[in-house]
């Protein structure tokens, strides 16, 4: 039986009232997503390789949080941002065509339900915004179903590339064809009259820009969600060549495009805050940058190179995956007037998004999965009351079989579905996850367990189940 929302996070509930003073009222906001970066790859977060000056020089003017969550995969992640619900409780725990093609139906198991389609039911934060009066825009990656339920369909008065697909066919203009995903044709919608050598990051950005412009005295809430750094990992020659030259074998980051691609998202993050400037606007915008989920770590054809994609170290496996490399993500909040910059190690997760936007626009805050980060943006080193973080992928990946965890404190349990089996991590004495618990302290994993159940069935959470069609090819070897 599902409890009541109120009942599972009562304490969503803002205690801080919303800034008084008018230069704080209706700020404009900005969220900035990125795609598939990992929580070590930026150089404020420990990268090496990579050069992220601009970001870096934000992250001072910001509240930097160390121990931010997002779920592993992308789709799940964007309908919390939008809803403030877990996906869990949604159904949405796979990306849109992993939902639609139903997982593999050669393992163990077969993958739980997913929807793909976020239900026009759901009210989204952009609907919030614009019913309170500003003008909402998504530019880039929206990822939450088909043309039905196309951003439009949320509360977006403007939608800019915006599609069912997670990925693009290529960076380069005109951003369409086929080949990479079979035979189907892939585009991005609104970005013609570009030119031959333009790149995907340069020209969402220039919309952003648009978008601001036209917003002219109104509030403004922009979500801009880059493709990059998602595959195909593709990017700007010379600088390229740049990072292939600063190479070395002891560092962790070992491909030059990706890191090539981390520059270009890092001088386009730069851009549109020095628009903000230029505009007069820095002062009252919101400005939010983190990322859908932990690092991929595959390899990737586009790029020619046969290695993984990015490094999550210290970080354990990657997107996809429960360990810390695939849900663990940068976040930086600057909110002028309100944010004092500073490190905050408090967990938190991206659905907290929901509300504490709507505590940033005034609005009231709702009884949902989130919570109102705005305690923290005021005092980092302050603490929520929250007892937990839950996490539920019930899928396959080239990273994990069916998983769920659950971070208490510390503690990390993991349970996997295909044979139930535990492991109990300390994070602050084993941050890359490296000493499994679970069979030298059974009591804290049972009580870890009891807390993970017990927060599946009050969410609804959708299981995998058990695959005929294995154990008939298993009795066949046998």
């Amino acid at each position: 039986m599902k409890l009541p929302l109120f009942l599972v996070c009562a304490v969503a509930a803002c205690i801080i009232p919303p800034p008084t003073s008018a230069a704080q009222q209706r700020p404009n906001i900005l969220f900035v997503l990125a795609d598939d970066m990992g929580w070590s790859d930026l150089g404020c977060y420990g990268a090496d390789l990579h050069e992220t000056p601009r970001i870096d020089a934000f992250a001072k003017e910001s509240v930097r949080f160390t121990n931010a969550y997002a779920m592993s995969v992308c789709s799940p992640t964007r309908s919390t941002i939008m809803t403030g619900k877990h996906a869990a409780r949604l159904h949405f725990t796979i990306w849109a065509e992993g939902a639609e093609q139903g997982g593999p139906k050669n393992r163990r198991l077969r993958d739980a339900e997913s929807i793909w389609n976020l239900p026009l039911t759901e009210t989204t934060i952009a609907k919030r915004l614009h019913d309170a009066g500003y003008l909402t825009a998504l530019v880039g990656k929206w990822h939450l179903g088909d043309w039905q339920h196309y951003p439009e369909a949320h509360g977006f008065d403007i939608n800019i590339g915006g599609t069912n697909w997670g990925a693009p066919q290529t960076f380069w203009w005109p951003y369409s064809g086929s080949g990479r995903f079979g035979d189907e044709y892939r585009y991005i919608p609104h970005l013609e009259f570009g030119k031959p050598g333009e790149y995907l990051t340069d020209r969402l950005t220039d919309e952003a820009m648009k978008v601001i412009d036209q917003a002219s005295d109104k509030p403004f809430f922009l979500y801009l969600a880059h493709h990059s750094v998602h595959t195909p990992i593709e990017a700007k020659e010379d600088d390229v060549k740049h990072f292939d030259a600063k190479l070395r074998p002891e560092m962790h980051h070992q491909h030059g495009v990706y890191a090539a691609m981390m520059k270009n998202l890092d001088d386009n993050v730069g851009r549109i805050l020095d628009h903000l400037k230029q505009r007069g606007l820095d002062k009252n915008t919101l400005v939010i940058f983190a990322s859908d989920n932990g690092g991929y770590i595959g390899n990737d054809k586009a790029s020619g190179r046969d290695m993984p994609v990015t490094s999550n170290a210290p970080l354990r496996s990657g997107k996809g995956s429960l360990y810390e490399g695939g849900i663990r993500v940068p976040l930086l909040i600057r909110w002028p007037g309100v944010t004092q910059s500073g490190t905050c190690d408090e967990p938190v997760i991206l659905t907290d998004m929901f509300n504490t936007l709507l505590h940033a626009a005034g609005l009231p805050t709702e009884p949902n999965d989130g919570l109102d980060l705005s305690p923290l943006l005021q005092s980092p080193s302050s603490k929520l009351k929250r007892e937990a973080l839950f996490f539920h992928y019930p899928h396959y990946y080239a990273t994990t079989t069916p998983v769920s965890a659950v971070r208490a404190g510390d503690w990390k349990l993991l349970e996997f579905f295909e044979d139930n089996h535990l492991e109990l991590y300390n994070l602050l004495e084993d941050l890359s996850e490296q000493h499994d618990l679970a069979a030298t302290m059974p009591d804290k994993a049972k009580e870890l367990r009891d807390k993970l159940h017990v927060w599946r069935e009050s969410v609804g959470a959708a299981l995998p189940t058990p695959n005929p069609d294995f154990m008939v090819r298993k009795a066949k070897t046998n």
